[in-house]
């Protein structure tokens, strides 16, 4: 990469992992926090709490990404991350779950993901795009593992408005980093979009299909997983040491299959491998004994899954869009990704390998031979 291809690529992820952690740190606790709060004993409350962030994502994505493309990319990035920010301290200020549910949508009125993807498209060259991608999905996969890690300990130091709070500051942080640390670009030229090109793409649809299964079912992981460790005897102060060892080795594992996957070009492979551990995982969350370690092994292989599928998907969605059409691309896959947040967080059951199997069915017919 060029200098400022770099500078773009690292900053923008960077932008990525602030907004992701903030995110992801309300995963591993809010369940819990839910009961203590009016309206938390109510499950499907709690699901919709955790879920409605996505519903509204999912409906935004694409005008967002269609209105950078008329005005720039850095105005809207901006505007997305402070009404993500405004959402937080909403949720920070929320004495019952109605409210938090409040806070949740205008935070996801801040859809600001595919325009931050297409922003990348923009500032590198088509022959390190994928590496610019997969440096973002690699972003994200470190800031989720930070967040898990970290959740259970600032939940108990500051408590869950202390948390929303914090997530509110890192976007401001964020917007700093879009106006003073991206480099500017070119204003792109509006494209009429006609979807048809990525809505027929049929590995582009098997990527979405994938994307919205993954995250339905992290969604519904995060409203069981918690429970159960606390009711095997572990305290949320003491989350971390399952959660910590997990995502650390999961993590490391991951490299591996990443460079076998670009490099010797066994990206399909690694992805079905990826996919059958995410649906092992969840099939033995769902029949395995709940003991303290032997979730700790099960959330090892189903993380090991997930943060490869999570690194490598939004490469992949680079790699295969029509040259034109990448904004679209990026837009539909990240619609799909928040309808499966909302889905998780309104459908969950301990036990997703159903939806597992499917895109198990959906990714053995095609994707990135």
């Amino acid at each position: 990469m060029t200098g400022p291809e770099f500078r773009a690529t690292v900053s923008l992820a960077g932008v990525f992992a602030l907004r992701m952690l903030g995110l992801f740190m309300i995963m591993p606790v809010f369940s819990i926090y839910a009961r203590t709060i009016p309206g938390g004993n109510n499950v499907l409350l709690v699901g919709i709490a955790l879920g409605a962030y996505g519903v509204t994502q999912s409906l935004l994505y694409i005008f967002y990404g269609w209105i950078s493309d008329r005005i720039g990319r850095k105005p809207v990035i901006a505007t997305g991350l402070l009404i993500f920010a405004i959402g937080s301290f909403v949720a920070a200020g929320a004495h019952d779950i109605t409210w938090i549910i409040v806070g949740r949508v205008i935070q996801g009125m801040g859809a600001v993901s595919s325009t931050v993807l297409a922003f990348i498209a923009d500032l590198t060259s088509e022959e390190h795009r994928t590496k610019a991608m997969a440096m973002v999905g690699g972003s994200i996969g470190l800031s989720f593992a930070v967040a898990i890690v970290g959740a259970p300990i600032m939940f108990q130091w500051v408590g869950m408005s202390g948390l929303f709070l914090l997530v509110g500051i890192f976007s401001i942080v964020a917007i700093g980093v879009v106006l003073w640390v991206v480099p500017d670009a070119p204003k792109p030229v509006h494209v009429r979009a006609p979807f048809s090109e990525v809505l027929h793409n049929v590995e582009l649809l098997r990527l979405n299909f994938g994307v919205l299964v993954l995250h339905a079912t992290q969604t519904a992981l995060f409203l069981v997983v918690p429970r159960i460790l606390e009711a095997g005897g572990l305290p949320v102060a003491a989350h971390w040491k399952v959660y910590l060892p997990v995502m650390g080795l999961a993590f490391v594992m991951m490299a591996p299959a990443i460079i076998t996957a670009e490099k010797r070009g066994k990206m399909k492979a690694v992805l079905l491998g990826a996919i059958g551990l995410v649906l092992i995982g969840q099939l033995l969350l769902g029949t395995a004994p709940h003991t303290i370690t032997c979730v700790a092994a099960i959330l090892f292989v189903y993380f090991l899954g997930f943060n490869i599928l999570e690194a490598s998907q939004p490469s992949l969605v680079s790699k295969l869009a029509p040259g034109t059409r990448k904004g679209a691309a990026t837009g539909v896959y990240n619609t799909t990704q928040s309808i499966g947040l909302a889905l998780g967080g309104v459908t969950s059951r301990p036990n997703l390998g159903f939806a597992s199997r499917a895109m198990w069915r959906e990714m053995t017919r095609g994707v990135a031979h």
